[in-house]
Protein backbone atom coordinates (compact mmCIF):
# COMPACT_ATOMS: atom_id res chain seq x y z
CA UNK A 1 0.00 0.00 0.00
CA UNK A 2 1.41 3.69 -0.77
CA UNK A 3 2.49 5.77 1.26
CA UNK A 4 -0.26 8.99 2.23
CA UNK A 5 1.29 12.36 1.20
CA UNK A 6 0.05 15.55 2.60
CA UNK A 7 0.93 19.41 1.50
CA UNK A 8 0.33 21.43 4.89
CA UNK A 9 1.63 24.61 6.57
CA UNK A 10 4.41 25.05 9.29
CA UNK A 11 2.22 26.41 12.05
CA UNK A 12 5.12 25.73 15.06
CA UNK A 13 8.72 24.92 14.23
CA UNK A 14 9.99 25.46 18.15
CA UNK A 15 10.72 22.24 18.91
CA UNK A 16 13.80 20.22 18.28
CA UNK A 17 13.63 18.15 14.74
CA UNK A 18 9.84 18.83 15.00
CA UNK A 19 7.61 20.36 13.17
CA UNK A 20 3.69 21.25 13.11
CA UNK A 21 2.29 21.28 10.30
CA UNK A 22 -1.87 21.96 9.61
CA UNK A 23 -3.37 20.29 6.71
CA UNK A 24 -7.02 21.59 5.76
CA UNK A 25 -9.25 19.20 2.97
CA UNK A 26 -12.43 20.39 1.48
CA UNK A 27 -15.22 17.84 2.05
CA UNK A 28 -18.56 17.82 1.39
CA UNK A 29 -21.17 17.04 4.33
CA UNK A 30 -22.63 13.33 4.05
CA UNK A 31 -26.28 14.79 4.74
CA UNK A 32 -26.65 18.45 3.97
CA UNK A 33 -23.90 18.02 1.00
CA UNK A 34 -22.77 22.10 1.81
CA UNK A 35 -18.90 21.72 1.39
CA UNK A 36 -16.81 22.25 4.59
CA UNK A 37 -13.17 22.58 5.50
CA UNK A 38 -11.34 20.19 7.87
CA UNK A 39 -8.16 20.77 9.24
CA UNK A 40 -5.39 18.35 11.31
CA UNK A 41 -2.68 19.03 12.47
CA UNK A 42 0.25 16.62 12.21
CA UNK A 43 3.62 16.36 14.26
CA UNK A 44 6.49 15.51 11.58
CA UNK A 45 9.93 14.80 11.83
CA UNK A 46 12.48 17.53 10.62
CA UNK A 47 15.85 16.17 10.77
CA UNK A 48 17.70 19.08 9.74
CA UNK A 49 15.66 21.51 10.81
CA UNK A 50 14.98 23.68 7.71
CA UNK A 51 11.29 24.56 7.35
CA UNK A 52 10.21 27.58 9.18
CA UNK A 53 6.86 28.76 10.60
CA UNK A 54 4.65 29.57 7.59
CA UNK A 55 6.50 27.84 4.94
CA UNK A 56 4.66 25.28 2.66
CA UNK A 57 5.86 21.57 2.90
CA UNK A 58 5.01 18.29 2.06
CA UNK A 59 4.80 15.68 4.27
CA UNK A 60 4.66 11.41 4.17
CA UNK A 61 3.53 8.53 6.22
CA UNK A 62 6.45 6.92 8.15
CA UNK A 63 6.73 4.14 11.15
CA UNK A 64 6.05 6.07 14.41
CA UNK A 65 9.13 8.15 15.91
CA UNK A 66 7.54 9.03 18.95
CA UNK A 67 4.15 8.99 21.10
CA UNK A 68 2.48 11.70 18.20
CA UNK A 69 4.92 11.48 15.21
CA UNK A 70 4.14 9.57 12.60
CA UNK A 71 5.57 11.80 9.85
CA UNK A 72 8.18 12.71 7.88
CA UNK A 73 9.13 15.91 6.10
CA UNK A 74 10.15 15.16 2.26
CA UNK A 75 10.65 19.20 0.82
CA UNK A 76 9.78 22.49 1.32
CA UNK A 77 7.53 23.57 -0.95
CA UNK A 78 7.51 27.28 -0.61
CA UNK A 79 9.45 29.52 1.83
CA UNK A 80 7.08 31.85 3.96
CA UNK A 81 7.05 35.62 2.81
CA UNK A 82 9.56 37.41 4.54
CA UNK A 83 11.77 34.39 5.67
CA UNK A 84 15.38 34.52 4.83
CA UNK A 85 17.09 30.75 2.70
CA UNK A 86 18.85 29.11 5.03
CA UNK A 87 22.46 29.24 2.91
CA UNK A 88 22.96 31.71 0.14
CA UNK A 89 22.24 31.20 -3.37
CA UNK A 90 25.76 30.95 -5.61
CA UNK A 91 24.26 33.49 -7.26
CA UNK A 92 24.25 35.95 -4.48
CA UNK A 93 27.47 35.53 -3.70
CA UNK A 94 28.86 35.63 -7.31
CA UNK A 95 31.70 34.62 -9.13
CA UNK A 96 34.95 35.54 -6.68
CA UNK A 97 37.48 32.97 -8.72
CA UNK A 98 37.65 36.06 -11.11
CA UNK A 99 38.16 38.76 -8.83
CA UNK A 100 40.43 37.00 -6.61
CA UNK A 101 42.80 36.94 -9.35
CA UNK A 102 45.00 39.35 -10.99
CA UNK A 103 47.37 42.28 -10.03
Amino acid sequence: MPRKEFIGRVVSDKMQKTITVLVERRVQHPRYKKVITKRTKFYAHDEHEVAREGDLVRIVESRPLSRLKRWRLVEVIKRAEGSEPDSPSPESIGDTTTDSQGS
